[in-house]
């Protein structure tokens, strides 16, 4: 589905378009969700939605979608992160989502909702580690409420502009979330050597 298409379908369906959407991104809509998020902001602009209606129906889009990850990791469990890592380059987002849990806990929720994938996989994990829904929903649904508002007022402004932006902060966060890895990496191996090098020193000594 592309920019085009996705506009269409407001056109014919209306809200339910930007429902849908979002709710359904947990299983991985071939559009980023920040291009649907800003594309329902600027449609409110060109009198195809209103505006009340069409936040709060992206909105909860946006919370089912991290409602139903979150119970389909607590019921259902580990088999459905094997079944990701089936999925071509999905490994390093699970690895990325993991040491985001054990470095930050709860925390975590909040970082991964401005990261692309990361946000889809982190349901999982947190239902799977059986975090209380109460508190699964205060910290992600306040998340969710903060990063929908962004990039749908963004898109007011942003108008027929709202695909290649959306792309551009998507394909940036991929890559800033590549860094990240990379970087975590190269500090674990420079501290088990440093840890190496101190423990077996010391048994030269």
């Amino acid at each position: 589905m592309d920019y085009d298409r996705l506009l269409s379908m407001i056109q014919h369906f209306g809200y339910l378009t930007l429902f849908f959407s979002l709710w359904l991104g947990i299983v991985g809509m071939p559009i980023p969700d920040e291009v649907i998020v800003m594309t329902g902001g600027a449609v409110t602009t060109q009198g195809i939605l209103a505006f009340m209606p069409a936040f709060l129906l992206t909105y909860l889009g946006v919370i089912s979608g991290l409602s139903l990850g979150y119970v389909l990791g607590r019921y259902i469990g580990t088999p459905i992160l094997h079944k990701l890592r089936r999925k071509k380059k999905m490994e390093k987002y699970i690895n990325y989502s993991e040491h985001l849990v054990q470095k930050y806990g709860s925390l975590a929720l909040c970082i991964s909702s401005f990261l692309p994938i990361v946000r889809h996989v982190m349901p999982y994990l947190t239902g799977i580690n059986k975090m209380s829904y109460r508190r699964y929903a205060l910290i992600s649904y306040s998340t969710g409420l903060v990063w929908t508002l962004l990039f749908f007022i963004a898109g007011r402004y942003l108008g027929n502009h709202v695909q290649e932006v959306g792309s551009l902060i998507y394909n940036y966060g991929i890559k800033l979330l590549l860094l990240l890895t990379l970087v975590i990496i190269i500090v674990v191996i420079v501290r088990l050597t440093f840890r190496y090098k101190k423990t077996h020193g010391g048994d030269r000594l």
